[in-house]
């Protein structure tokens, strides 16, 4: 029968500053039965933004694991509390009120469609709740959100944009027809693909903006002027399949030069019937959904993790294809506020303004397990994360990555200050 040891004052005393030289995730290593991080996971299930909202889930999932296994965060679990938004910006809203009243999160996570965000950030700043959104808007790094929400783990539009332009005029044409979607991500391409080609030496010629419900595009095709040498399109939504294919239709083999955002196709099989016409044009891409020549020990492992094969599509299933050009955002994310929520020693909500100050804080961060995608550089004052961006050409049927920006061609001046906002 073992008897319990009382420790003595010197022992004690001892062994509390022991335990002041350990990291602080080592701290709380032993506390077994202290309280889960609760992260609130704003997912689009429903709505357009489904496909992404399954990988953005898989991905999430596989990130905390990951985060789990090596110990949590400052020796706690992390624990995701998901609801669906619909990819709704009221639903939205009410969502980020659930996290913050119902769940007691933490903080709040993962949002893509940028109507959503907008719908959202307003209520997150009114609760005082960290919202960390992996959407590309430009909404953040704009201003016209607030201190407590921030993107440090996905690029923005305006810097995609920008560093894609000199290569559409200098190797495709310089005479621009674009085709969005009519909300919020649509018009921020709109916004700045116009003065980045026109910097680029190009032109816009069209804009075609079309409602994100649309069903049947080819009445939209004839709008395209006969002198376009590029095409320039960034659809989503369920129905991206239909527009591709029925652009094929339209322009049958005397076609222009064809540019478009890989929110066109991802989740889509390029072997599907209708998309043999892409064979030969160019796709930005997040992250390039093949694993291409020379492929990093990071992408390697995080394919494994998230559970992605090498052409981009789910291990258990190969026409489940993913979001890959997005999703890394989500795994990055996650690593970031693990880091941020170590630095500033993050015990609960009361340290809310300390975790933002932390993220503010970041700057460089290098290519590595936590950053498959590649280095970034974060901005503090905007909360808005810069890092390379990739063109691919469809070749056999797959994307083969033709050029990689620096992060330099991405950068542009400042628009905002959150740091000077109160808490």
């Amino acid at each position: 029968m073992s008897k319990l040891i009382q420790p003595n004052r010197r022992t004690a005393l001892k062994t509390i500053a022991g335990a002041a030289t350990l990291p602080l995730w080592a701290r709380y290593a032993q506390a077994q039965s202290a309280a889960p991080i609760k992260i609130g996971f704003q997912v689009h299930s429903t709505g357009i933004g489904a496909a992404y909202g399954r990988w953005y889930s898989r991905t999430t999932e596989a990130a905390v694991k990951k985060i789990n296994d090596e110990g949590g965060i400052n020796g706690r679990m992390v624990e995701i509390v998901a609801e669906d938004d619909g990819t709704d910006p009221k639903r939205g809203a009410e969502v980020i009120e659930k996290f913050a009243s119902q769940h007691k999160c933490d903080i709040a996570y993962g949002t893509l469609f940028s109507h959503v965000v907008i719908g959202s950030a307003p209520r997150a700043g009114e609760l005082k709740l960290p919202y960390f959104v992996v959407s590309e808007g430009h909404h953040v790094a704009s201003g016209m959100l607030n201190r407590y929400t921030l993107q440090p783990g996905i690029t923005d539009v305006k810097s995609q944009v920008q560093a894609m332009a000199p290569y559409i005029t200098g190797t495709l044409g310089k005479k621009v027809t674009m085709i969005y979607p009519d909300y919020g991500f649509g018009y921020d391409h709109r916004d700045n693909l116009v003065p980045a080609i026109q910097a680029s030496g190009g032109e816009v010629v069209a804009q075609i903006a079309i409602p994100p419900t649309e069903t049947s595009f080819t009445k939209y095709f004839p709008k395209i002027p006969r002198d376009t040498e590029v095409i320039y399109h960034v659809m989503v939504g369920p129905a991206v399949l239909t527009f591709v294919k029925e652009m094929g239709e339209f322009f049958g083999p005397s076609r222009p030069e064809i540019f478009g955002f890989i929110d066109s196709l991802e989740a889509v099989d390029l072997a599907s019937p209708g998309l043999e016409f892409l064979e030969g044009t160019y796709f930005w891409e997040g992250n390039p959904r093949y694993a291409q020549e020379g492929q990093s020990e990071f992408d390697k492992a995080y394919r494994a993790a998230v559970g992605v094969d090498d052409n981009g599509a789910s291990l258990s299933d190969p026409k489940d294809v993913s979001t890959y050009a997005h999703m890394f955002g989500c795994w990055e994310t996650l690593h970031v506020i693990k880091e941020a929520m170590e630095a500033s020693g993050y015990a609960g909500p009361e340290d809310r303004a300390k975790l933002i100050e932390a993220v503010e804080a970041m700057t460089e961060m290098p290519e590595s397990a936590a950053h498959p995608q590649g280095a970034k550089l974060f901005n503090g004052k905007t909360h808005q994360v810069f890092g390379h961006q990739y063109i691919s050409q469809v070749n056999g049927g797959k994307l083969v990555l033709k050029h990689t920006t620096s992060i330099e061609d991405t950068l542009y001046p400042d628009e905002a200050d959150y740091t000077t906002q109160a808490f």
